[in-house]
């Protein structure tokens, strides 16, 4: 009778008397969302196999076996033919153990001088550098959106708002130039994320290097770091990258989502300020009239589970003592949740704002109600020596005065003005246009036209874009 087989088959199983339950198998795989990252466990482990040759570790024929069979398992699995196996647990353990069954013992060399710690480091930070570079080119996408509408419309001018009242006319220009910068700086966070996370942690081990010979500084430049990280214990338990990464890309969504406010808001009936392309928006299924405006709702929506994910990220690292703990195997799904949202809202909102048309004669009728050029009676009032608070007094007087008679500033006469200040003259009806008002906002940074048009001048040169 044949001796009943004992203890585990893992790869690491040598020391266990016992064969892994099923049921931990299931709960601790990670094969069902690591598998995304194959390509970089491959570049990683070619770039490492070259290393233990060049420092006498492997053979030149070792190295050529397992350079060929990575090599192999790469096309097998681009091509939808390879197997990926729960029972081994995640995608390091996938590919060495196909290696193995491929190139024979050559591939049970491979690990030598590294651990799924450092490996898992080192596809981890290969892989968000490579979203870094994604996500930097479609904010690149979105901000020429905005550029080619400010181009569009300078001159037309819309309400600004604080409070989500009234306040001052602004150019549109003006408006869309603002998430220029917003997403500007998105990028610069991203692109500063990239930098940080742009250190190799592989040779770290464990957690406490390596007593082989080997080269970490050969690997960095191999696979495009600009160098090697600097303390294995830290480089073990590290997840700051990964977490820096989804904070800067919950900035993008909370950004994305209060430009979907204002667009839900611009289509309803009660601005009607835009209109969103009919292929950007859906209908309902019991009322025949509806144009919903579901992209920006679901962007707005969205921001929820990118928050949601940088709150799982934040909670899962706090506490955890140096260095590796198993919890850090939770840190994928929330950050390849977050590339997945993301880069889909960034794309899919600068395709709706190519087709976004605005009603510019509604939003410069909006201009003329509300009391909007009451700040520029103030600034008027400043200029002839009263003090501001004085002039502010004065002007909200007259508003309180137009509020009992029902109009507006620029239709009181002349009689009218001088009861609220003698130092009124004609040219007051000048400063109280909306024109006038735009116009005089000529610090640097403000809504004037010339203003406007050297901000959009710089914001189409920095884009590439040809007038």
């Amino acid at each position: 009778m044949a001796k009943k087989e004992s203890g585990s088959k893992k790869l690491w199983g040598g020391r266990f008397a016992e064969a892994t339950a099923g049921s931990v198998e299931a709960f601790t795989a990670s094969i069902h969302y690591d598998s995304r990252l194959y390509k970089y466990d491959i570049a990683g482990s070619k770039a490492h196999a070259t290393m233990l040759a060049s420092q006498g570790i492997l053979s030149k024929e070792e190295l050529q076996a397992i350079v060929d069979g990575l090599t192999s398992i790469q096309q097998d699995i681009e091509a939808g033919t390879f197997e990926f196996r729960r029972e081994l647990e995640d995608i390091h353990m996938n590919i060495e153990k196909a290696l193995v069954d491929r190139i024979g013992p050559a591939g049970a060399k491979l690990h030598s001088a590294r651990s799924r710690n450092d490996q898992i480091a080192l596809d981890f930070k290969m892989y968000l550098r490579d979203q870094c570079d994604i996500l930097a080119e479609l904010l690149d996408g979105i901000r020429r959106a905005f550029v080619l509408l400010a181009r569009k419309y300078i001159g037309h001018v819309m309400p600004g708002y604080t409070h989500l009242q009234r306040a001052q006319p602004v150019q549109i220009a003006h408006h869309m130039l603002a998430y220029f910068e917003m997403f500007g700086r998105d990028k610069e966070r991203i692109l500063d994320c990239r930098k940080r996370l742009n250190l190799s942690p592989l040779g770290c081990a464990a957690m406490a290097g390596t007593g082989l010979p080997i080269d970490r500084e050969q690997v960095a430049e191999a696979l495009g770091f600009a160098g090697v990280t600097a303390n294995s214990m830290d480089t073990s338990g590290d997840r700051d990258f990964a977490i820096e990464f989804v904070s800067a890309c919950t900035l993008i969504q909370l950004h994305l989502s209060r430009l979907s406010e204002e667009l839900v808001l611009w289509s309803s009936s009660e601005f009607r300020f835009v209109e969103i392309a009919d292929k950007f928006c859906t209908g309902s299924s019991i009322m025949p009239q509806k144009k919903n405006p579901d992209i920006p709702e679901l962007i707005r929506g969205k921001s929820g589970r990118v928050t949601g994910s940088l709150m799982s990220l934040i909670t899962l690292v706090k506490g955890l003592p140096l260095t590796y703990n198993r919890d850090l195997q939770e840190d994928k799904e929330p950050v390849f949740d977050t590339v997945d949202t993301v880069t889909a809202s960034v794309s899919i909102m600068a395709e709706l704002l190519e087709n976004l048309k605005f009603r510019t004669e509604v939003m410069e009728e909006a201009t003329k109600t509300g009391f909007i050029t009451a700040t520029d009676l103030a600034d008027y009032l400043v200029l002839k020596d009263v003090p501001f608070r004085e002039a502010h007094g004065i002007v909200g007087r007259a508003v309180a005065y137009c509020l009992g008679k029902g109009c507006e500033l620029d239709q009181l006469t002349m009689e009218e003005m001088k009861k609220f200040s003698p130092i009124i003259e004609e040219d007051v009806f000048e400063v109280l246009t909306v024109d006038g008002s735009v116009n005089s906002r000529i610090s640097t940074g403000g809504t004037g036209l010339a203003r406007v048009e050297e901000a959009l001048e710089k914001a189409e040169k920095l884009m590439g874009i040809s007038v």
